[in-house]
Order: C-alpha cells, then sequence, then structure tokens
C-alpha cells in the first residue's frame, strides 16, 4: 500500500468522475460558465398603461430542471434609493432549457417612479428532477433599459 505520492491514473480518473457528478447534481453542465447562472433573468422592459408600470422579464433556463416553484422577493426602490415597495414574483413554472417571457404588473406604480430592482431573497425554490440548494446563487441577473436588476 502506497500512502505518499502521485496518484495513480485509476485514483485520478475516479477524481474527475466524482467532480463532473457534483457539477451534474447543482443542474449544470460540465462545460457551462460556473460564473453563470443557471436560470438568467433579463429585465426586458417597462411600459407604462395608466398608473401601472408593466414590467416584461425573460427567463432563460439553461439548467436541465424543471422549477415547479421559484418565487423570489422583490424590493424596487425609487429614482432616490428610496425603497418604494416589496412583493413576491412568482416566477414558476420555468421548464429546462426553455426560454421564456413574462409580465408582471406593477399596480399604481408608475414607470417613472422605478430607479432599480434587487432581488432580496429567493422564498420558495422546488426543482424537479432533483431539489434545488442556493438558488439565489443560481440566478444572472441583467437589464435592457436604464434601471438596474441585481441581487
Amino acid at each position: 500500500m502506497r500512502v505518499f505520492g502521485r496518484p495513480r491514473g485509476g485514483r485520478l480518473a475516479i477524481c474527475l468522475s466524482l467532480a463532473v457528478a457534483m457539477i451534474s447534481l447543482h443542474g449544470l453542465d460540465a462545460s457551462a460558465n460556473p460564473s453563470k447562472g443557471a436560470v438568467e433573468i433579463e429585465l426586458n422592459k417597462l411600459e407604462a398603461e395608466g398608473s401601472t408600470c408593466q414590467a416584461y422579464f425573460v427567463f432563460d433556463n439553461k439548467s436541465r430542471t424543471d422549477y415547479e416553484e421559484l418565487k423570489v422577493d422583490l424590493v424596487v426602490f425609487g429614482p432616490d434609493g428610496v425603497v418604494e415597495r416589496r412583493f413576491a414574483m412568482d416566477i414558476a413554472p420555468l421548464e429546462a432549457e426553455k426560454r421564456t417571457v413574462k409580465l408582471f404588473e406593477l399596480n399604481e406604480t408608475s414607470c417613472d417612479e422605478i430607479g432599480s430592482f434587487l432581488v432580496n431573497g429567493v422564498l420558495e425554490c422546488k426543482g424537479r428532477p432533483k431539489p434545488k440548494k442556493d438558488c439565489l446563487r443560481q440566478l444572472d441577473l441583467s437589464s435592457r433599459v436604464d434601471v438596474e436588476f441585481a441581487k
């Protein structure tokens, strides 16, 4: 039995197999960029509709996980940085490897009153076939409009 020294080829293969298995358990492909989230959320458009602001979000689920439940704690800040409102945004269902557009109405909030959005946390997260952990880390946020969208 050899305790010290260079690992043999068999041990190296086992280590590599374990690394690939760990990546697969988190729903990410081995070829995926590790700094990118499994679910990309883009604030795509804000549109005024009377006294309501309609926010269009694009969800790109790049993982192999179907999200049956995914609800985030979303905070809306005014242009002055003061909290305007806070609510739960129900994102689910999200199909695996699918891009989806969803519209959320911010009643009694004009688009001019929105300075930024903050995903404050994840309230619910349930994926299939495997339960999900660290769901906030899986989210990659961006904005196409002149409003910051961060976590």
